[in-house]
């Protein structure tokens, strides 16, 4: 019996304080915890955590839920907004093993006409960390599931010029309709700005927010604009926080990729307006884009592209394919101006700051290249166009460039394409680590065809010939007209053998008896015994080493200098003729001016005294006047093979 007293002793002992506690709680409630809840908030991160309406608790293991009406919770001092969170009520569910090892861990949230403010300032610090000085990133609440019933959304990041304000709603199935009703979900809408581009956003996603669930794809259909770019996306997304995965379907259009960097934070280059379709997917450190298509400007494009996070650098490898590639679509990407206006800043290849001082009416590319963010990427991207459509007709075709990026070393091997029937092979070494660009070219040019270099000449026609030719420059600057200011080299082109028009070359000659008598009695093609033009290029100066064109009928000796810093030409061609021309002006021709508007003209004093003379002779009889004008050749065949030789242009 002792022992019988003993046992319901200890068991008294023991249920009285909870059937205590039980009678409490019948009669008071749990409203007696707020304000041992709210000493405590305010002790742990100085803030103020006000519960003004009823409390309640649900007991469970291992996550008893908390219900508490007209909540709100404080902002620290330097935020902008006074309250980080206010809510008509609150209900969440705590997990308590994770609360004994002090991580504060809310496996479900449910928040009714919530406005939730998360600010981030200069500084770092972080209104949604928990500590007293809000930078210590382990003092933050990890929440599993989150619903609500309608709600505002703020988000501000002062360093990233970033301020966006959201409204989200929860929809449910209506009821007491025959039609057929959709699941709840979340309808959302967002103004602001995104890294100083102006945002608006809208779409919809399930009714419940898997904030950390990584294994459960969340679907999810968006349509937005930031800046100038449009994108419309519709497909799931896992792990909202962390973002394990994604599968969608993404169209995007804008004016330039290079717009999407505050975006992607990845470097792209300028480009014309674009529009692009394809799957959008993100697994583990590899995010994708493929099977898309669409149009850059003029020109048609597809392919798959792959961005991989996690090493030093992020990579991008892409495969491009088109159909039909516009040069002038390639503009902004090579450096070139569309229009004699300055170019804004960021329009160059991969990237672009700011315009040099040049007054961009050149000829050669002349905007600068960004190196800055040539580090933050690495590239491997592939392109291939079948036909290649630019402004004047000079055919191109078979496009074929391998684009590496490493380590800000730019490199085009090979950069290959199809021109006039023959073959231009070239390799491109663009050396961003340093400043300016240390940049190297190295091109081979085979079996192109006279007759097609330039089809809108119409005595060109008539003209047969293969060109070869071979270019070795290096130099140093921050845009292509930079680099060739500076070159130093060889470029020599010439045609070992073929035919040409003979109307074309008395006009070189300036033939006017054989120029009257061909253009009535029609063309005719004549020998070509070779063609040749060899420069050495010292400081951006491409000096004559030769430029000889040897035909049946006339040989052309060229000499003089183009400054490719100046862009200027001052070229002299001088004529031999084979055979005796009873008319002839027997003057130098002058190939001068600049790039954009060179000119084509006779040594005028010689015709003039020439002409005098024809004049002074004609006084005394009228047949002497023909003698100044007379040239009597011949002048002799030049020697081809030593010529090729020397230059090293000759076919393999």
């Amino acid at each position: 019996m002792r022992w019988k007293r003993i046992f319901l002793w200890l068991t008294a002992l023991l249920v009285a304080p909870v059937v205590l506690a039980a009678v409490l709680i019948a009669i008071l409630g749990w409203n007696w915890l707020r304000a041992p809840i709210e000493k405590l908030t305010e002790q742990k991160t100085g803030r103020v955590l006000a519960i003004q309406g009823d409390l309640a608790l649900r007991l469970a293991w291992p996550a008893p839920t908390l219900r508490a009406n007209s909540v709100t919770f404080a902002n620290p001092p330097w935020a902008r907004e006074k309250q980080m969170v206010a809510a008509d009520a609150v209900e969440i569910s705590v997990s308590l093993p994770q609360l004994l090892i002090r991580n504060v861990v809310l496996p479900t949230v449910h928040l009714v006409h919530p406005t939730v403010y998360l600010e981030q300032d200069a500084q770092g610090k972080k209104n949604w960390l928990l500590d007293l000085n809000q930078q210590d990133e382990s003092a933050r609440v990890h929440i599993g599931q989150l619903t609500l019933d309608q709600g505002t959304l703020g988000y501000e990041d002062r360093a990233n010029k970033t301020d966006i304000r959201s409204t989200l709603a929860t929809t449910n199935a209506p009821t007491g309709s025959t039609a057929p009703q959709g699941p709840p979900g979340v309808n959302f809408s967002a103004t602001g700005q995104f890294h100083g581009l102006p945002v608006k956003a809208s779409g919809s996603g399930g009714p419940v927010l898997a904030l950390r669930d990584e294994r459960t794809p969340y679907p999810l259909t968006v349509d937005a604009t930031l800046g100038h770019t449009h994108i419309k996306a519709s497909g799931a997304v896992t792990g909202l926080v962390k973002l394990s995965a994604i599968d969608m379907q993404l169209a995007i259009t804008g004016n330039s990729l290079e717009q999407l960097y505050p975006l992607l934070g990845i470097p792209a280059p300028a480009t014309p307006a674009y529009t692009m379709r394809g799957r959008l997917a993100h697994s583990g450190n590899s995010w994708r884009y493929e099977s898309f298509s669409g149009r850059m400007g003029n020109s048609d494009l597809a392919g798959s592209a792959q961005v991989v996070t996690g090493g030093k650098r992020p990579k991008l490898t892409a495969q491009l394919t088109s159909k039909v590639l516009d040069l002038e679509d390639l503009a902004p990407v090579i450096g070139k101006r569309t229009t004699d206006a300055p170019a804004p800043a960021g329009t160059s290849a991969i990237a672009v700051t700011t315009p040099e001082t040049k007054p961009g009416k050149g000829v050669l590319p002349d905007v600068p290249f960004n190196t800055d963010r040539w580090t933050s990427m690495d590239a491997d991207v592939s392109l291939k166009a079948k036909q290649i459509r630019r402004a004047k007709a000079l055919p191109l075709d078979d496009l074929t460039v391998q684009l590496k990026l490493q380590d800000a070393l730019l490199t085009l091997t090979p950069l290959d394409f199809g021109v006039a029937g023959g073959h231009v092979s070239t390799n491109v070494t663009l050396d961003g680590r340093n400043k300016p660009i240390k940049a190297k070219l190295q091109a081979k040019v085979r079996k192109l065809l006279l007759s097609k270099m330039f089809p809108t000449v119409a005595l060109n026609q008539a003209s047969l010939g293969e060109v070869n030719g071979a270019f070795s420059l290096s130099g140093s600057g921050n845009s292509i007209a930079g680099m060739l200011a500076t070159g130093n080299g060889q470029i020599a082109v010439g045609i070992a053998q073929g035919e040409v028009s003979q109307l074309l070359m008395e006009k070189a000659g300036l033939h006017l008896f054989e120029i009257l008598q061909l253009s009535v009695a029609g063309d005719r093609r004549i020998k070509l015994r070779c063609a040749l033009a060899d420069f050495e290029v010292k400081n951006g100066v491409m000096d004559v080493d030769s430029l000889v064109f040897d035909t049946d009928v006339t040989t052309l000796f060229g000499s003089g200098r183009v400054d490719l810093a100046r862009e200027t030409l001052d070229i002299t061609l001088d004529q031999k003729t084979k055979r005796t021309s009873p008319l002839a002006l027997r003057s130098p021709i002058h190939i001068r001016g600049t790039f954009a508007k060179p000119t084509v003209g006779v040594d005028k004093g010689r015709v003039a005294a020439r002409a005098a003379g024809a004049v002074a002779l004609g006084l005394l009889n009228p047949f002497l006047a023909l003698i100044p004008l007379v040239d009597p050749g011949p002048g002799q065949d030049s020697d081809c093979s030593q010529l090729m030789r020397e230059a090293r242009v000759a076919p393999r």
